[in-house]
């Protein structure tokens, strides 16, 4: 006898049968149709408006064999993806749709409501046209669902227990990649070597106050932390750079720095690192950032960085010296502008350096882990790193989905690719789709997902520009974006490991990569679960009778 869920998941002649039934007790069917192979929160919130628009809640999946999103996909194979979706309390049906489109079957079906997310309401794609007509053809109504916020997929992950690991399929799938492969990768770690890459960017001071065990103290009901011992670690632009060298490249740091001794000492140290630092002088103390650690635990941050005040002429020599040094080297493999937000770029000076870098510079990529970086004026990029909240509040879009305001970005911008981090979600890696050619797919982007490779977090300070450097310096290398963002993730994890914000060697993220890709479990048919199994049609006879 099949599990609850499972009998959830229909062929298309039971489905007929029980939509008649449905039509009969006058219930409500609302239909929703996609391929759900990788299921985020997103998905999960649409489903649920869905639910709420009737009385019974049909999802429609396009079936493997008509599913041409790039190679490797879908993911996840469209038995497990019926059954993931059948695990959700919100879902009655599930069918596989052996169709290139929902059209035939929505002919068929006629649901009440059909639900697509926004940013399909002004979409010209044909295929959605004749969806669209399908559905109000037959009396029925489409309906838009803003679909999409995100932090937490922990109904996702409740929901998909009972399923064999998706982060292990994903690892599976990700390990089957040519470019992936042991030998690729030795090659694109050799590449690394000799590398240049040029940094702009504040350099930030990351303080750790290590404490006793905090009391309440005695004038109020608040905690009272004696600090044991401090250490000290570079932030911002610097621990940038300090990555890449360890990584093996020849970084130069373009910066902003007071004439000081804690200025001279930090230079001392990242020339001491393979640093070449060439700072503007100016009046404004290095930012600091103090964090209070009980044992392991962050107790609280205080935020002591203050905004670089940089007058017309520092902000002339700043891009002046810049591009001096670009000259000087005649180009660079890479250039990243990491804008921490704290006031050495302005709108018009990151625009600025953008476009004149751009002739010179082989990867032109930027990132912040700041909420106050100004991402919209970042041109011409060929790699933005950022996070999802980040990019959100950029364009102040909470409701659309991931790929279109990624889309958004890359149209405002003239920019080419993104690595977004999903947090513990991991990171999607985005690009342009070659053929996004015409109006019907211009805004079609194809996104990689990579699962966090940090499974027990100790502290996530850093690892931002431990992603950025690692994916810019992998792309200055000649490595596809899904390798870069691969990389990335195991940058980031690794360093999530371990407190403070020490640089990535080379010699653990090869040991990293390693690990995760030889601890991946085998996938194969064998575990497939049996559940209203379609023939899947011919592609090829497919076009030919069409």
């Amino acid at each position: 006898m099949p599990s609850p869920a499972r009998a959830k998941i229909l062929s298309i002649n039971d489905l007929q049968q029980l939509r008649a039934q449905a039509r009969t007790a006058g219930q409500t069917v609302v239909q929703c149709h996609g391929c759900f192979d990788i299921v985020h929160p997103g998905h999960i919130r649409h489903l649920r408006f869905a639910k709420s628009q009737g009385d019974l809640l049909l999802v429609t999946i396009t079936g493997d064999s008509e599913i041409t999103k790039g190679d490797g996909r879908p993911l996840i194979p469209q038995e497990l993806r019926a059954e993931n979706l059948a695990e959700l309390d919100c879902v009655d049906w599930v069918c596989i749709d052996p169709h290139p489109t929902a059209a035939d079957l929505l002919t068929h079906i006629q649901p009440d409501v059909f639900i697509k997310g926004r940013e399909y309401e002004f979409n010209r794609d044909p295929r959605f046209a004749a969806e669209r007509a399908a559905v109000e053809n037959a009396g029925g109504r489409v309906v838009f669902s803003s679909g999409d916020v995100i932090f937490s997929s922990t109904a996702l992950i409740n929901a998909m227990e009972a399923q064999t690991e998706p982060f292990q399929r994903r690892l599976a799938h990700l390990a089957q990649q040519p470019e992936l492969a042991q030998g690729a990768l030795e090659l694109l770690y050799s590449a690394f070597r000799g590398r240049r890459i040029l940094i702009l960017g504040e350099i930030v001071q990351e303080t750790y106050v290590f404490c006793d065990q905090p009391e309440v103290a005695d004038e109020a009901p608040i905690m009272s932390l004696r600090p044991v011992r401090h250490q000290y670690f570079d932030g911002g632009a610097a621990i940038i750079a300090r990555h890449l060298a360890a990584l093996g490249a020849k970084p130069t740091l373009a910066t902003a720095l007071p004439d000081s001794d804690l200025a001279r000492a930090v230079q001392r140290r990242l020339n001491a690192a393979g640093v070449d630092v060439n700072p503007v002088t100016i009046d404004s103390p290095i930012p600091e950032r103090q964090r209070f650690f009980v044992n392991s635990t962050k107790m609280m941050k205080l935020d002591l960085a203050d905004h670089l005040v940089l007058d017309a002429r520092q902000r002339e020599q700043l891009i002046a010296g810049t591009i001096s040094i670009v000259n000087d080297a005649q180009g660079f493999d890479a250039a990243i502008i990491a804008d921490a937000g704290i006031g050495l770029f302005s709108p018009a000076i990151l625009q600025r350096l953008s476009r004149d870098l751009r002739p010179h510079i082989g990867v032109l990529a930027a990132g912040s882990s700041s909420r106050r970086a100004d991402l919209r004026s970042l041109h011409h990029l060929d790699l933005l790193c950022t996070s999802e909240s980040q990019l959100r509040d950029a364009y102040r879009n909470f409701g659309d989905g991931l790929p279109a305001v990624t889309w958004e970005l890359f149209h405002e911008t003239n920019s080419h690719a993104a690595i977004v981090s999903l947090a513990d979600e991991g990171l999607i890696a985005f690009n342009r789709l070659p053929q996004a050619t015409d109006s019907a797919w211009q805004s079609r982007l194809k996104g990689e997902h990579v699962p966090s490779l940090a499974a027990n977090p100790v502290d996530t300070l850093g690892c931002h520009e431990a992603m950025l450097a690692t994916a810019t310096l992998a792309l200055a290398s000649g490595a596809s974006l899904l390798a870069a963002g691969f990389l990335a993730s195991v940058a980031a994890g690794l360093h999530a490991r371990r407190i403070g914000n020490p640089p990535v060697e080379i010699s653990e993220l090869r040991r990293d990569c390693s690990r995760v890709l030889s601890s991946r479990i085998a996938f194969t048919q064998t575990e497939l679960p049996i559940v209203a199994r379609i023939t899947r049609p011919d592609p090829a006879a497919h076009r030919t009778a069409s």
